[in-house]
């Protein structure tokens, strides 16, 4: 295993590579996401605009098995950064953590760890931000595809400092597997301070 750093417009040969990863990992419960390689590519390159972006790659060999993405909150889009400007918080001071993914069978290995470890330390290199955050999706717990045995990763981010901001929702769009069309899925952030 390999973890490889890159930012901004360095991520573009790996973009059709991510776009399959993130599709490939976010059909399971709780995003049940149909995914579209387009969207993907599309939604990766605004990442790769902006020159203070961060995608750590976890690489088996030559294959990307996993990633994990930062932006500053000013680059990211507005269904992101509204709710902060709602809540009196400025963007400006919002490091915001797109993602993680992860295949299932690279699980268990302290890569998760190390995917928050490797975007705080980038944010505190920047040197501007009082914040870290990401959102998560919620669904309902007899949500009728939620698998048996599922245990939301709460306690995982709760021990790595963040806090659930129940005043913080978004609503994002997308088409759940085995849906006709797209619906609008609520997201609550979690924050950590940044230093």
């Amino acid at each position: 295993m390999q973890i490889k750093i890159v930012h901004g417009d360095a991520v573009t040969p790996h973009i059709a590579d991510l776009a399959r990863l993130r599709i490939a990992v976010f059909r399971a419960f709780p995003y049940l996401y149909e995914g579209s390689e387009d969207y993907e590519a599309s939604y990766l390159a605004t990442y790769a605009k902006s020159p203070e972006s961060l995608f750590v790659l976890a690489l088996d060999g030559d294959r990307i098995v996993g990633a994990s993405t930062g932006v500053p909150m000013t680059d990211a889009s507005g269904e992101f950064k509204a709710p902060f400007i709602d809540a009196g918080i400025d963007p400006q001071t919002v490091f915001y953590f797109g993602e993680s993914v992860l295949l299932d069978s690279y699980r268990g290995r302290g890569l998760g760890v190390r995917f928050f470890e490797e975007r705080e330390a980038y944010a505190r290199r920047l040197g501007r931000f009082d914040w870290c955050a990401f959102c998560a999706v919620e669904r309902p717990a007899d949500h009728p595809l939620r698998p048996a045995g599922y245990v939301p990763l709460d306690a995982f981010w709760g021990k790595r400092g963040y806090e659930k901001r129940a005043d913080l929702r978004t609503m994002l769009s997308w088409q759940d597997i085995g849906e006709a069309e797209e619906t609008e899925k609520p997201m609550t952030f979690w924050l950590k301070p940044a230093l």
